[in-house]
């Protein structure tokens, strides 16, 4: 007997690795989902590389890590180069187990990436529906009818529960709700290739490099002597459609920086944009990745905020359609997410420009100022550890959520969890959070109260021995930390009295998977 698929009760519109880890962290809930691509393969080319630490935690989360950094490239050392003089070199080495299992963002190309993913999304019954576009939708009656085109051609309808659009800057799902995309593109023409070479710059280390008008970043590959480029095309073209080859670019600080350009593998040109949409929810709806922001590629953020917007989602929609959350949990996914893209695009808007303009101001800046306090910033072990949390995007939080209750010492509510390791023995604090589940932890000794709660109302409770490890990450001893299945905290009491657990609780209507 053929067994019966499962009604989807979550159309995804796009397989990037937005869509994929929406479907992943869903199907791994028991919800069943659709994820439907216009294209007819996931992307053959690298596009985004740098997978920061908070997207290698949440996929440890999914039990996936390992496969990106069993093949990917991790990023020690960053150098940066001003007018053809190196003037600071960075070394991160394995910083980022300070505060992190992981030592730093790792360089793992897109389209591996991806592949990953799909093997992942197989390995759990979804497959990617290729060649499939959405026409039209509408709400309904509580339900969302959609008009989808698969590869034969046929239309056919479509009814679930919600649709989430990870369908990239040219979002049909953002255009059908009318939700505005304001912003602005900047006037240079980039330029991002995949080559082979020689010299100092292909030697495992990033490298930033500035000009009077020119910029060019070099990210290395695992691959030996294989570099990434992103940099200024000489001269715009008239026509923006106009195809340019490597002959095109501009070649000025490639020579400075002394790079032999052997073969190049794969070029392609494109214009920056910076946007985020008005909305990123609109009824049952919602807009994902680049469909909600793009943004400067500098820094590596776009695929890792879209990572992020997916798992943020998830769980809240998993609960809300297994009756383990209240309606209103979908309400926090606008307002945590779009208020961290209007920040990262401010910065990264600020930040691009001062390194692209052609202004005197910013270009004495860029190559008077920057050579002097780039390397006295940086010898200060506090400004590279903000740098590298800030980039990995362990600072991202949400204080002002309605599901962001309390504070102890230097941990508030809306936080990532702290991570400990607990000893060179046990695990650290993050291993349960693979439950993808509600939890409590608590640095010290529980309750007998609140262990009660927790063992009625089935939620996992973790005791963790007290020790300086845990003091140094921030926590109050003995104090109750109720962490989100996304690992971010959402209630905190010092007291871990169980009414106000209780209370949280029963206020947003929360019950753990165990109790199902």
């Amino acid at each position: 007997m053929n067994e019966t698929k499962p009604v989807a009760r979550v159309l995804i519109v796009g397989a990037g690795p937005t869509g994929m880890v929406l479907a992943l962290w869903l199907a791994r809930l028991g919800v069943a989902v659709r994820i439907i691509d216009k294209t007819a393969s996931p992307g053959t080319t690298s596009r985004a590389l740098a997978v920061q630490i908070r997207t290698l935690e949440l996929y440890r989360q999914l039990g996936i890590a390992n496969q990106v950094t069993a093949h990917g490239h991790w990023v020690e050392t960053v150098n940066l180069w001003v007018a053809g003089r190196k003037t600071a070199r960075l070394g991160f080495g394995a910083a980022g187990n300070d505060f992190s299992a992981y030592p730093g963002p790792i360089i793992y190309p897109q389209d591996e990436h991806e592949k990953m993913l799909v093997d992942e999304l197989a390995s759990v019954g979804v497959i990617v529906e290729r060649c499939c576009e959405l026409l039209d939708f509408a709400e309904i009656k509580g339900q969302v009818s959609a008009r989808v085109r698969g590869a034969n051609g046929v239309e056919e309808s479509v009814v679930v529960d919600y649709i989430a659009g990870c369908d990239g800057a040219h979002s049909r799902v953002r255009e059908v709700l009318n939700i505005g995309f304001p912003g602005g593109t900047y006037e240079h023409l980039f330029y991002v290739a995949d080559i082979e070479g020689r010299g100092e710059p292909v030697n495992g280390e990033l490298h930033v490099a500035l000009d009077t008008n020119d910029f060019l970043a070099v990210f290395p590959m695992a691959k030996a002597g294989t570099v990434r480029l992103v940099g200024t095309v000489r001269q715009a073209p008239d026509d923006a459609h106009q195809s340019l080859s490597w002959d095109d670019v501009s070649q000025r600080v490639v020579q400075w920086l002394h790079l032999e350009v052997i073969k190049v593998n794969w070029l392609s040109t494109y214009r920056v944009h910076h946007r985020v949409a008005q909305q990123f929810r609109k009824g049952r709806a919602f807009l994902l990745g680049d469909a909600a922001h793009i943004h400067s590629p500098a820094g590596g953020q776009g695929m890792n905020t879209g990572i992020g917007d997916a798992v943020n989602l998830a769980w809240k929609l998993a609960a809300v359609l297994q009756a383990r959350g209240r309606d209103a949990l979908l309400d926090t996914y606008e307002p945590e997410r779009i208020a961290f893209a209007r920040r990262l695009v401010k910065s990264t808007d600020r930040g691009f420009r001062e390194v692209t303009s052609s202004n005197w101001l910013a270009r004495r800046v860029r190559l008077d100022l920057v050579p002097v306090v780039a390397p006295m910033a940086l010898h200060f072990r506090v400004v590279r550890r903000f740098m590298l949390r800030t980039i990995s995007q362990l600072l991202v939080s949400y204080p002002a959520s309605a599901l962001s209750e309390g504070r102890a010492g230097a941990v508030r509510a809306g936080q990532r969890l702290p991570w400990v390791r607990m000893s060179v023995e046990a695990e650290d604090n993050f291993a349960p959070l693979s439950s993808l589940d509600w939890q409590v932890h608590v640095y010290g000794v529980p309750s007998a109260e609140l262990s009660e709660a927790c063992l009625a109302r089935r939620l996992p409770l973790h005791a963790f021995a007290w020790q300086a490890e845990a003091m140094r990450a921030g926590f109050t001893r003995d104090a109750a930390y109720l962490v989100r299945p996304d690992g971010y905290i959402a209630l905190i009491r010092v007291m871990g009295r169980a009414a106000d657990l209780l209370s949280y609780l029963d206020r947003h209507g929360i019950v753990a998977r165990g109790s199902r």
